[in-house]
């Protein structure tokens, strides 16, 4: 009873809290914008594609995730909650039986109001504690699908698709591109809850062909998946196209992770092991099959995939008239005669497996995959990368674990390739109090370390040759306010791609976020990355020398939201870029947002005006743009201009959604845009897109 009263008083004192909020589609689409916007931020390159994230989000808005019958690995999908804030939840429910509301959150450990209104919009508490039963008939009455259909352009002509005579083009058959400049891109997909996905996906890329020459069936790239999970001793079942990731991403990891962010949390993986891929990123993922199969707290992941990659072909073994490849393309265009001769000439396969064994406080797990090609890899081997090219056959054997003790989440994982070094990283989460939490990882990949497709949390891109250590810190010292920060250094013992010398570096973060309330928020961000590099202005016997190389960035970022509807967001970013005793290199940022959202209005849209001016390429800005959905735009602010961009959601009826988005790029120092094929003659670059969507 007293229980009961508790969690009243909290459900009052909650609501009082939401009776002058946002609608829940409001939150959830500023929860979701604000996330991507958070991780694309922290990754930066502008090609990353986050479907998944976003598409999970969606998912369990519609069908939001009943916490009294969730379980770990229906959380960890989540993506909104650390172990920590998973393991005390499910502690809680076991010690103290089921949630009797929502508000009951506040009083466990490491849920603050924040997290609680983080997730809210995406999980409930549902008295009816009966799980519903997987059926035919619930799958197509309680199911939801979706059709989207996207087309996008740039305006400007670009040499790649300007006239040419016959004459030019006999002589350089690459010099145009075959298709044309538009980007087509469909994708239908199907969802019950987490439980079951089938989709489809087909895109083609600009310059590509459509209906004719080497796609004659359509579009250039398809994609396709079947995805069920949580039925019964079959916990999760993979079927066409998917990704396997296991562990800390050591031994094997395919498609996206997260790393060094703000957010310390984000230091640990919570390995899915099979997900669906429903992306158009032509590598980095699966094509085949997996299954892991459960019995009790033991769980065993099968996984297998065959699909043609594309590959550089530089000649035939005069024996056997097997094609012998210097490397592996993974960019995906087919757009001139030269890239289509590349195009699906190897065959890939994987074969891996895990076993694991899995209680809500203790994991540990043991993980091995096989690689092979049907050619002969012949790389182009230099001096920094000798001892970690993949070969024609490769495999790697690893064992994770990750251990919850009260508020310390231990994690690592070793790996050792069958004909190489050994990589290991091991890390700490500790949350010291309320208000202070402490995260600690250790990592050594040896220069022989050959990795199959690792995403480990690391300064390189490849997880090799490398040594680093982080400490990171979190402190809330009052409600409004929030000081994350990080030191990570790190070293390599071998040379590396444009750094001829063992070198060392480290990267420092420092943010402070001011929320004084639910309209108003602001950070500031202190960035630095400093590392050994080539330094061309040093020379002795036609050896280059080494330098430091350091990039420092500073932000200060401020969102206030007028009325429910209007939200404004401004933003100045300064970057400083040197090497050695060179001159400094700046750039700057500033840009301006406004975004207008009604729920009882069809139409919504954000727009962005932005002033950049940097001295050189090594101190480009990037920063997140607001897109249709499920498309992710992270340009490289270089040069000097302005950039404007407006993006236009109108419901048109129930389940039926037009986006239009335009954007355009001018440049005040510079009278060709691009280069190559994509050189454009003038100073502005423009791009539309549209996008429909049918919801049913």
């Amino acid at each position: 009873m007293k229980r009961l009263k508790f969690a009243l008083f909290l459900s009052l004192s909650f609501l009082s809290i939401y009776l002058n909020g946002q609608s829940l589609e409001e939150e959830k689409a500023s929860i979701i914008e604000q996330r991507v916007d958070f991780l694309l931020d922290v990754n930066e390159g502008g090609e990353v594609d986050f479907t998944t994230l976003f598409e999970q989000l969606e998912v369990f808005y519609d069908r939001p995730i009943n916490l009294n019958l969730a379980k770990k690995i229906d959380l960890e999908d989540l993506g909104l909650l650390n172990s920590i804030q998973i393991n005390a939840l499910l502690k809680h429910i076991e010690n103290h039986g089921k949630l009797i509301t929502f508000e009951e959150l506040q009083s466990i450990e490491g849920f603050d109001l924040e997290t609680i209104r983080l997730i809210q919009p995406f999980t409930k508490v549902n008295g009816d504690l009966d799980k519903t039963r997987l059926s035919f008939s619930n799958l197509l009455n309680e199911g939801s699908s979706s059709l989207f259909i996207r087309y996008t352009r740039v305006l400007e002509q670009q040499e790649g698709y300007s006239p040419i005579s016959a004459e030019e083009l006999e002589a350089n058959e690459n010099a145009r591109y075959l298709g044309s400049a538009d980007k087509l891109f469909t994708r239908y997909r199907f969802n019950y809850s987490n439980n079951l996905s089938i989709g489809f996906t087909g895109e083609k890329d600009a310059g590509e062909q459509f209906l004719k020459g080497n796609n004659k069936d359509g579009f250039d790239f398809y994609s396709g998946h079947i995805f069920l999970q949580g039925f019964g001793v079959v916990k999760q079942l993979a079927i066409g196209d998917f990704q396997a990731q296991f562990g800390q991403g050591l031994t094997f990891w395919s498609g996206l992770a997260f790393g060094r962010t703000p957010s310390i949390f984000t230091l640990k993986r919570n390995a899915p092991k099979l997900r669906p891929y429903t992306s158009v990123q032509e590598d980095l993922f699966l094509r085949g099959g997996g299954i892991t199969l459960q019995h009790k707290h033991t769980e065993l992941t099968l996984f297998y995939s065959s699909k043609k990659a594309d590959a550089n072909v530089s000649g035939r073994d005069t024996l056997t008239n097997e094609a012998i490849i210097s490397s592996i393309s993974e960019d995906g265009f087919h757009r001139t005669p030269s890239e289509i001769e590349d195009e699906n000439v190897i065959l890939q396969e994987f074969l891996g497996a895990n076993l694991s064994y899995e209680k809500r406080n203790f994991s540990v797990g043991l993980t091995g995959v096989y690689n092979q090609i049907d050619a002969k890899l012949q790389p182009r081997v230099s001096t920094y990368n000798q001892f970690s090219q993949l070969k024609d056959q490769n495999a790697n054997v690893g064992a994770d674990f990750s251990y919850l003790y009260k508020n310390i989440n231990l994690f690592g994982e070793v790996s050792k390739s069958i004909d190489g070094g050994i990589g290991h990283t091991v890390g700490a989460l500790i949350v010291l109090d309320k208000s202070i939490s402490l995260a600690i990882q250790n990592r050594r990949f040896e220069k022989n370390f050959i990795p199959i497709q690792s995403n480990a949390i690391g300064e390189s891109t490849t997880n090799t040759n490398e040594n680093g250590t982080f400490i990171g810190l979190e402190a809330k010292p009052s409600k409004t306010i929030t000081i994350s920060a990080f030191a990570d250094r790190f070293s390599f013992d071998w040379l590396r791609f444009q750094t001829d010398a063992p070198s060392t570096g480290h990267r420092l973060l420092a943010q402070v976020d001011y929320k004084p309330s639910k309209k108003m928020s602001a950070y500031f961000r202190y960035r630095k990355r400093s590392r050994g590099r080539n330094d061309n202005s040093i020379s002795n016997e036609g050896l280059k020398g080494l330098s430091q190389e350091n990039l420092v960035n500073y932000r200060l970022h401020f969102a206030y939201k007028v009325t429910k509807e209007i939200e404004l967001k401004s933003r100045v970013e300064f970057t400083r870029y040197t090497i050695g005793d060179g001159q400094n290199e700046d750039g700057l940022l500033i840009y301006q947002d406004l975004s207008y959202k009604k729920l009882s209005f069809p139409l919504s849209f954000s727009l962005r005006y932005a002033l950049f001016d940097t001295e050189s390429f090594n101190s480009r800005i990037y920063a997140y743009e607001n897109d249709v959905l499920y498309a992710f735009s992270i340009p490289a602010f270089n040069g000097r201009g302005t950039r404007f961009y407006v993006t236009t959601k109108y419901r048109i009826k129930r389940g039926v959604d037009l986006w239009v988005r335009f954007a355009q790029t001018y440049y005040a120092d510079r009278t060709v845009v691009g280069s190559g094929k994509e050189a454009i003659q003038g100073n502005t670059r423009s791009e539309i897109k549209a996008q429909l969507r049918f919801k049913f």
